[in-house]
């Protein structure tokens, strides 16, 4: 009788492989159907050579698709047959260091359920060990220095396993098999409690952290990807001193709840919002808090005029281990002063922090990059990134089509950076406000790590057309072959690469501010993109903003206001009222004169204005502060009333703007629409006389901005409209835009995986980029051929 006959089959895989376990569960499975050969990390993934029957080889690559472990991510396989080589058995081998660098990297995971039982079982020897992890859980991203993703190459590296650990990393039937961050108290991490010298350290440490914060204490606490600032949520007099140190009027801070109960005991929660709070990612959640007398009794200082919490749960084990310990919410916010970047090492948090920690909790495992966490909503029954950080970077969008090699520096505000690598764009975790020299120096870098990680040399940087964006001027300076992309352009390219679609489309970006084409501000904008061209086809009519009015809303209404009622608006002290009179001259004359009065089509600008007219806030203590009051004003039950939607025709005779110079011509600045504000604003005006309630004038405005999009999408016709830019944040405005246009027979798209803020620009500049250059490479090849 002939022995069966023998395939031997290689796999190239491409994906998130590395730090979850894949080798492991490979090595496991061929062991068990029988076949021998090899598994291997490499830069570009992992490499698998299997060999056996073809039966065996055919239930090896079923169930390699079907029982990945849960984090595994697949974007490409190839797959050839070789001739038999006769292995003896199955190795795990040791990983390969050449070739292009286009593997994923796995972003740090929340503690599984395995470890969790661990940390708290008094039999284990990982008993309360705040770095208990496995091949499922635990730090990837935060600690990894390059690829492959071996402990060698993560700053774990100088810390020797023990016997014990050493004995499960090599064990293929144990789930640390190829852990790398593999580690246990004998041997890895450990605590330290310090003030002004070192208190305490260890089990110690943690029962002095939990007394300290249950008096009321600050505690600046390092995790994985950074320091928290953590204090008792319920102790109005220590989150009234965390404000006051760390500069935060009025900004809602996050929570950590010991658990999922504690959670809904105090706010209402979608099984989406549930699955996402219990997510390996573990982000913040944006939840509506909940007014029964169930309601712990959080702080009215936590998120003051907010009917929302940003609630998450612990992530590792040291917060794990604490929160059980305390039994009740903490407030867990970025250890910086406002608008800086996290702090990730001691030295640093003892320096920067000193003012605002009574105590710091520190330990040993460096961190080699800052990973802040990560903010998400439900948006129109799918989970939407707000901000995209710990759990999901530096996760690539992967494309149909190869862009071009690129690197993208992105926005100022909410900055991430990304570059190319096969199909693949790789976006940072979330920078920042690139307005402080931390964040200069945490945003170059960033840029620096993504091109060691990947292995980028040189390569054309893509940025926003703001000359004077700090991301732009280090493109500048530093490199040479740069290609500008507008702001507004930016973000519609940003959905179009999260969705991998191409025009013909109509793409809407509003937002706060963004350099326009034609030197005016825009951020009401609509573009039709068509295989040659982007189309500016619509916008909001612009109004004047007298002098710097993002903190001021109130200058923005009276910009509007004089729009609509020219000089009679000073002849009307009801709608002066929120101005002094030594204010008001000086401003009349800046209007009146047009000085430093820059012309904008902002939506955001126009959010803020509607609400200052309306009551609502006249002065911002942080970014979009009125705009969100505004959208928190919308009660039940939603009317479909809305003011006048005045779109008008001939744009070219409304445009009394220039183009900017060298502004290249796919770029098309005649408008078609715009959407006149002053029939709107009379009716707001009358709404106020008649002293309606301001939940109604709130559902009004909201639905006249979903009109307008509905009226400019049927004007143009395409049957894909893309919504994108930071005021699609707002969940009434993007769930009602969503719903119009799905009823009148659109598609619909909108961000889920990426931000609709600038937090997704730099993914756009590259998508816009490669648009650009094969747009180029058309042109170029149809000159050639005349």
């Amino acid at each position: 009788m002939h022995p069966p006959a023998l395939n031997r089959l290689r796999l190239s895989i491409q994906g998130l492989l590395q730090g979850i376990g894949f080798r492991p569960f490979v090595y496991n499975l061929a062991h068990e159907i029988g076949l021998a050969g090899w598994v291997q990390n490499s830069p570009q993934g992992v490499s698998i050579e299997v060999e056996g029957t073809p039966e065996k080889i055919k239930e090896f690559l079923r169930r390699l698709s079907t029982e990945s472990p849960p984090n595994t991510i697949l974007h490409k396989q190839e797959s050839v047959y070789l001739q038999p080589s006769g292995f003896e058995n199955f190795q795990i081998r040791n990983s390969k260091n050449s070739g292009e660098q286009t593997t994923t990297i796995s972003p740090d995971i929340a503690t599984c359920p395995d470890c969790l039982k661990e940390i708290f079982d008094p039999s284990n020897r990982r008993y309360l060990y705040p770095f208990t992890n496995c091949s499922h859980c635990g730090p990837r991203f935060s600690i990894i220095e390059s690829l492959p993703y071996d402990r060698q190459r993560t700053s774990m590296q100088n810390f020797a396993m023990c016997d014990t650990c050493l004995n499960e990393y090599n064990n293929p039937q144990d789930r640390r098999f190829h852990a790398q961050p593999n580690a246990c108290p004998n041997c890895g991490p450990h605590l330290e409690l310090w003030g002004t010298t070192c208190l305490s350290k260890n089990e110690e440490a943690l029962d002095q952290t939990v007394k300290t914060l249950k008096e009321g204490s600050i505690v600046a606490i390092k995790g994985l990807g950074g320091f928290h600032l953590m204090v008792n949520a319920c102790d109005d007099q220590a989150v009234l001193r965390l404000r006051r140190r760390k500069h935060r009027e009025e900004k809602p801070f996050a929570l950590m709840f010991p658990d999922l109960r504690s959670i809904k005991n105090t706010c209402d929660l979608s099984s989406l919002e549930e699955q996402a709070l219990l997510s390996p990612e573990a982000p913040i959640v944006l939840l509506r808090r909940k007014l029964g007398t169930e309601a712990i009794e959080i702080s009215s200082k936590v998120a003051p005029s907010s009917p929302y919490f940003g609630a998450m749960l612990p992530s590792n084990p040291l917060h794990h281990i604490l929160m059980d310990r305390l039994g009740s919410p903490v407030v867990a916010t970025s250890a910086n002063i406002s608008d800086e970047t996290i702090c990730t090492q001691e030295e640093e948090a003892f320096i920067r922090l000193h003012d605002i920690a009574d105590f710091f909790l520190i330990h040993n495992r460096p961190i080699v990059r800052h990973v802040d966490d990560s903010i998400v909503r439900e948006i129109s029954g799918s989970v939407q990134i707000l901000r995209r950080a710990r759990g999901y970077a530096p996760l690539p969008i992967t494309l149909e089509e190869k862009p071009m090699p690129c690197i993208a520096v992105g926005g100022h505000l909410k900055n991430t950076v990304a570059v190319t690598q096969g199909n693949n764009i790789f976006m940072s975790q979330h920078i920042g406000d690139l307005g402080n020299v931390q964040a200069t120096i945490a945003f170059e870098g960033t840029i620096q790590s993504l091109k060691k990680l990947y292995n980028i040399q040189s390569s054309p940087v893509a940025c926003d057309f703001h000359p004077d964006y700090s991301s732009t001027q280090w493109a500048e300076k530093n490199h040479k072959d740069t290609i500008p992309v507008q702001h507004h352009v930016a973000h519609v390219f940003s959905c179009m690469a999260e969705h991998d679609i191409e025009g013909p489309l109509l793409g809407i970006a509003w937002d706060g501010t963004g350099y326009g084409l034609d030197g005016t501000v825009w951020g009401g904008e609509f573009f039709h993109l068509k295989s040659e061209s982007i189309h500016r086809v619509a916008c909001w009519q612009p109004f004047p903003l007298p002098g710097t009015v993002i903190n001021e809303p109130r200058r923005s209404a009276l910009g509007l206001l004089y729009a609509v009622l020219g000089k009679a608006v000073f002849d009307r002290p009801k709608l002066l009222k929120n101005f002094s009179g030594t204010e008001l001259p000086i401003l009349k004359s800046m209007l009146e004169n047009k000085i430093n009065c820059t012309m904008t089509s902002s939506c955001g600008r126009l959010f803020d204005a509607v609400a200052s007219i309306a009551g609502v806030r006249q002065i911002n203590s942080y970014e979009g502060q009125t705009a969100i009051e505004l959208e928190n004003s919308v009660q039940e039950p939603f009317s479909e009333d809305h003011y006048p939607i005045d779109l008008i025709e001939d744009g070219l005779a409304l445009s009394d703007f220039k183009r900017s110079e060298h502004v290249p011509d796919y770029y098309d600045l005649n408008l078609k629409y715009q959407l006149r504000t002053t029939a709107m604003i009379l009716e707001l005006l009358n709404d106020i006389s008649d002293k309606t309630d301001i939940g109604i004038i709130a559902v009004k405005f909201h639905n006249t901005l979903v009109e307008s999009i509905v009226s400019v999408a049927k004007r143009i016709g395409e049957e894909r409209v893309l919504l994108s830019g930071g005021c699609f944040q707002n969940k009434f405005l993007s769930e009602r835009a969503i719903h119009r246009l799905h009823q009148e027979g659109f598609k619909p798209y909108w961000h889920q995986r990426i931000p609709p803020n600038d937090g997704g620009i730099a993914l756009g500049q590259i998508f816009a980029a490669s648009w650009f250059a094969k747009r180029k490479e058309g042109s170029d090849v149809l000159s050639h051929t005349r």
